[in-house]
């Protein structure tokens, strides 16, 4: 790696997403009726919107509600890179799918790319839309082995990458595969005008509307789904793309997904990033591509990742990155960082399909794994297709009602038994501090009249303190100093610092134990 003398500069006190503050998105109202539809999509990140452009282009009518405001999820939060070089998947592809499943992975995921590229041309999209080359390197000998198989996995199936011994970057490898003709983007922007063309068809949006978990039967073929609030959305096809799945349906999926977090600062560097988009195939993660922030270069340094509820000092995270990213190329100032949440299958391919095997009009998308900007895409293209009867050939692999008996039962066991762990260390916990003990703008968990708590108290030396009992299936939360939120390490439930609820499967705030006024000056 370059040897630059770097000294860390300010971090942003409060994380805000570079992509929602630099695009004006519209607002719209809760939902206050019960209406009927021909789809309900449940979710208004990249899937939901783009099933919904999709469909309404098609002439259905679509109705699109969201538990928080448009694009303040995952989506709000990404990377943004377009494409189909998702790490060390191949290889894995090739032995639990076989070979004709692991090369459909990549041409659903090159089609994804291909049709962004091509509604971008279509509606004349300003949103920073670049072709760019992907590489994935080694930085170790241990990565380097298994950068090998994964390049003898791209020359099985005919994906054509390429071979370098070392980067446009000063990062010192141990080999790396060039994905060509590979694209990044501003995500908000070219969601914008996918969001305008949706309203313009007749299509509708609900914001800070969360939906219960059901989708009810009304036993004439349409569901029935029923907001927190009482209200219904009669329709004949219901989606759920709402991240964590809304809707269970009996398909187990707090068993079959585990949650992790990732970090990302923009630095204004002083040496621009000349072409590419880079990340490393082993841990800690290492993510850079290019960007655009008021017509200057900033660069954004991602990774970091670790399972949610599992960080003991998030803020780390941002250090390590704003150190990675200050010694490559220095940095004047670092104006944005944030984070984000994904959601990982047990063989790392994301669920798409319908619910359960014997439904027919309720589908789910999840599953990701932090490459959400083609996968989504999939989701949406492979949505209309079934909605419309045409077919698809990648519905096979992306299926969620498969199981691949290996690495599927080995996953199940680990992520489950560490659910079963992290369950009851939470409630053998010995905990000897007190709220009132708590800094400004500091939280912990905390004893509440002899029991565990959750403790923040914020600048002003207000006082908030929660139950710590996750709502979803009781598992304890832990404290995110970074974000200010409580995070559950079985599921990956989020909550602010009030308990209420930030991101599912839980659909309940925690319960609010007390709150103090603090002393103004």
């Amino acid at each position: 790696m370059n040897n630059r003398e770097y000294n860390p500069g300010a971090l942003p006190q409060f994380p805000q997403s570079m992509w929602r503050q630099t695009t004006d998105l519209p607002a719209f109202p809760r939902l206050e009726e019960d209406i009927q539809t021909d789809v309900a999509i449940v979710g208004a990140g990249i899937t939901g919107i783009t099933t919904a452009y999709l469909l309404s282009k098609a002439g259905f009518k679509v109705a699109v509600v969201d538990a928080a405001e448009i694009l303040d999820g995952t989506t709000g939060f990404t990377t943004a890179k377009i494409t189909s070089q998702h790490g060390l998947i191949y290889d894995k592809l090739r032995k639990h799918f076989g070979d004709e499943e692991a090369r459909l992975y990549y041409e659903a995921n090159e089609a994804a790319l291909s049709f962004i590229r091509s509604t971008v041309e279509e509606h004349q999209i300003d949103c920073q839309l670049q072709q760019e080359d992907a590489y994935l390197y080694a930085d170790s000998e241990e990565q380097a082995e298994q950068l090998r198989k994964e390049w003898e996995a791209y020359e099985q199936l005919g994906i054509p990458g390429e071979w370098c011994e070392a980067l446009p970057i000063p990062v010192q490898v141990h080999g790396a595969i060039r994905l060509q003709n590979q694209a990044q983007f501003h995500p908000l922007h070219y969601l914008r005008v996918l969001v305008d063309s949706v309203t313009a068809h007749g299509g509708v949006f609900y914001e800070n509307t969360t939906m219960k978990d059901a989708a009810d039967n009304t036993g004439d073929g349409r569901r029935r789904l029923t907001s927190e609030d009482g209200h219904t959305i009669t329709c004949k096809y219901a989606i759920s793309a709402s991240h964590f799945p809304f809707h269970d349906g009996r398909g187990f999926y707090f068993t079959r997904l585990h949650a992790e977090r990732s970090y990302v600062v923009a630095i204004e560097p002083e040496i621009p990033l000349e072409r590419g988009m880079y990340i490393n195939c082993g841990e800690p993660k290492r993510s850079l591509r290019s960007a655009l922030l008021d017509g200057e270069q900033v660069i954004l340094v991602g990774g970091e990742s670790h399972k949610t509820g599992k960080g003991e000092c998030t803020f780390k995270h941002y250090e390590e990155l704003e150190k990675f990213g200050g010694e490559l190329f220095g940095a004047k100032r670092i104006p944005y960082r944030w984070s984000t949440q994904d959601l990982i299958t047990l063989d790392e391919v994301p669920y798409i399909g319908t619910i359960t095997a014997d439904v027919d009009n309720v589908f789910v998308a999840t599953g990701f794994a932090k490459w959400g900007m083609t996968n989504s895409t999939v989701a949406a293209l492979m949505f209309r297709d079934l909605i419309m009867g045409h077919g698809n050939k990648f519905t096979e692999l992306y299926k969620p009602s498969r199981f691949k008996a290996n690495p599927g039962i080995k996953n199940f066991t680990v992520q489950n038994a560490d659910v079963a762990k992290e369950w009851v260390s939470g409630k053998v916990e010995l905990i000897h501090r007190t709220a009132e003990e708590l800094k400004a703008d500091e939280g912990a968990v905390v004893r509440h009249l002899g029991k565990r708590a959750g403790g923040y108290k914020d600048a002003e030396g207000r006082l908030f303190v929660v139950d710590t009992t996750c709502t979803h299936l009781g598992c304890e939360v832990e404290w995110n100093d970074a974000e200010r939120s409580w995070d559950c390490p079985c599921h990956g439930s989020r909550f602010n610092y009030k308990g209420e609820v930030l991101e599912g499967p839980a659909t309940e705030n925690l319960p609010l134990l007390s709150q103090e006024s603090g002393n103004r000056h």
